[in-house]
């Protein structure tokens, strides 16, 4: 993977339940969080007293954020409803010249804030609600 423009990672989202995604709103920045917990099995007679863990036994999840604003009124209700509802929805992330990873989300922090000289930004904040999916790019 060659160096990629931050501004092409993407977020879409199926505000309708329909598989239609459609990219969201303006965003200046975003991000995406992969964790894996782990579970831990040490006990007496561990080996040298070192940490011993169970494969693929732990939580798996994923934090996505975004900053910007938004450029018209269906990006911004769309987000509203599904945040107001507390609907989990089908979102991809589109990471340029890797992959899409797509899942269920539900959205934890949504906050509005502006200057009185200045355009009204919004942030956006999700936790991954099921099992996540990524496809290659081709």
């Amino acid at each position: 993977m060659t160096i990629q423009r931050g501004k092409d990672l993407l977020l879409k989202l199926d505000s309708t339940g329909s598989s239609a995604f459609v990219t969201i709103a303006g965003l200046r920045a975003r991000s995406i969080s992969l964790n894996a917990g782990t579970v831990d099995v040490t006990h007496s007679e561990s080996e040298g007293e070192w940490r011993e863990l169970l494969a693929g036994a732990g939580v798996r999840s994923a934090s996505l954020s975004g900053a910007g604003l938004f450029t018209d009124g269906a990006a911004d209700a769309a987000i509203r409803q599904v945040f107001f509802s507390g609907v989990l929805r089908a979102w991809q992330v589109i990471l340029p010249d890797f992959g899409t990873l797509e899942g269920l989300f539900q959205i934890s922090a949504l906050e509005f804030s502006g200057q009185h000289d200045r355009e009204l930004t919004f942030e956006i904040s999700m936790e991954s609600a099921g099992t996540l999916t990524f496809t290659e790019a081709s």
